[in-house]
């Protein structure tokens, strides 16, 4: 690992003991193995999380704007909805 950097972590009791326990069992070799597989996983799951909160952002300012807001009938929508789900099954068939 010629390109690494190294970094204090704190962490509770029981997530030391889990770590120690994972060297010792022979599934990890080191400390520094167990979080670096920690970090490829929640690195991972930070991605796609700054991915679908981009996503949102440009979902909310696609409805400003389209303009103000209307009142609309929850349950005309609903059947609306329905009917459009019971057609694309109708036409998946």
């Amino acid at each position: 690992m010629a390109n690494v950097e190294k970094v204090s972590v704190s962490m509770t009791p029981q997530h030391a003991e889990l770590l120690r326990d994972a060297v010792q069992s022979g599934a990890y070799a080191s400390g520094s193995e167990v979080v670096r597989e920690a970090m490829r996983d929640w690195s991972a799951k930070w991605m796609q999380k700054r991915e679908e909160i981009a996503k949102l952002r440009a979902m909310w300012a696609e409805g400003k704007a389209s303009g103000p807001a209307t009142d609309a009938d929850f349950d005309a929508v609903l059947d609306e909805a329905r009917e459009e789900l019971a057609a694309a099954t109708t036409d998946a068939r």
